[in-house]
């Protein structure tokens, strides 16, 4: 029967929460950080700014987060640059201006910043607010890598399986794979267990393979459950078992996953 085993390697969409180091401020608390932040103090307009951003202890107000952000923002206050270009981004506040979001991005990933050199390579691998340009997106993507940051990780590995500004070079998209998955990262996972699958970079292991779709698959990934039911089905990895490879192909289909559900009406 044929192997249905598939390798999705995507760059993940721009994850840009919120950076958030206040909740539940008091009255009191909220007064001091005004008072600090109308005196220009950049952390406590930035922890205002956070405040209506987020509706602690203010009522919402994303023109008011903007406002404060920006003042923090212009003294060098990394986060707050970070949280005015994520506004910028998804028009929180203020017309949507990918460029905006861009140029404040590039000055918080100028002082190092992971989250905002993450989101930089987002922006030139996805061509927003710039033009596209895999090797820039690829430079900002390792130095948040660098740093432990698990999406970079990840989206470092995919440029290097598929050749995205750099020559491809499977050997270091497990690295970067495993980095990722080792920290949680079911896509990273997933795609861990399809280079073991394979044998790309590394002795094909069908036991390796197995064990980082669990992962996955244990994290709801629907490709990941998909996997296992057939690794079940052909017996790769584990004893031959419909039974369970049935089980598994239900859950993909649970989630929406067709081929799962195809594969579920076969056994």
């Amino acid at each position: 029967m044929k192997n249905l085993i598939i390798c999705i390697v995507a760059t993940l969409a721009l994850i840009v929460p919120t950076i958030s180091s206040c909740h539940n401020p008091t009255q009191q608390k909220i007064a001091k950080y005004r008072n600090a932040a109308e005196n220009g103090e950049a952390w406590a307009q930035f922890n205002l700014g956070l405040m209506y951003d987020n509706g602690e202890g203010v009522r919402q107000n994303y023109t008011e987060a903007l406002r404060w952000y920006r003042l923090a923002a212009e003294q060098g206050d990394a986060n707050a640059q970070i949280n005015l270009g994520v506004m910028y981004d998804n028009g929180k506040g203020v017309q949507q201006n990918y460029t905006e979001a861009l140029r404040w991005y590039r000055l918080a990933a100028e002082q190092g910043d992971a989250n905002a050199q993450y989101n930089l390579g987002v922006m030139y691998d996805n061509g927003k607010g710039v033009q596209q340009n895999y090797t820039e997106a690829l430079r900002w993507y390792r130095l948040a890598a660098e740093q432990g940051d698990a999406r970079a990780q990840f989206n470092l590995g995919v440029m290097y399986d598929n050749g995205k500004g750099v020559q491809q070079n499977y050997t270091e998209a497990l690295r970067w794979y495993r980095l990722a998955a080792e920290q949680g990262q079911a896509d990273a996972q997933f795609n861990l267990g399809v280079i073991y699958t394979k044998g790309q970079g590394v002795q094909q292991n069908y036991t390796e393979a197995l064990r980082w779709y669990r992962l996955a698959a244990e994290q709801g990934d629907a490709k990941a459950q998909f996997n296992i039911g057939v690794m079940y089905r052909d017996g790769q990895g584990v004893r031959q078992n419909k039974s369970t490879a049935k089980e598994w192909f239900g859950k993909a289909c649970d989630k929406g996953f067709q081929w799962g559900c195809n594969e579920y009406r076969k056994l």
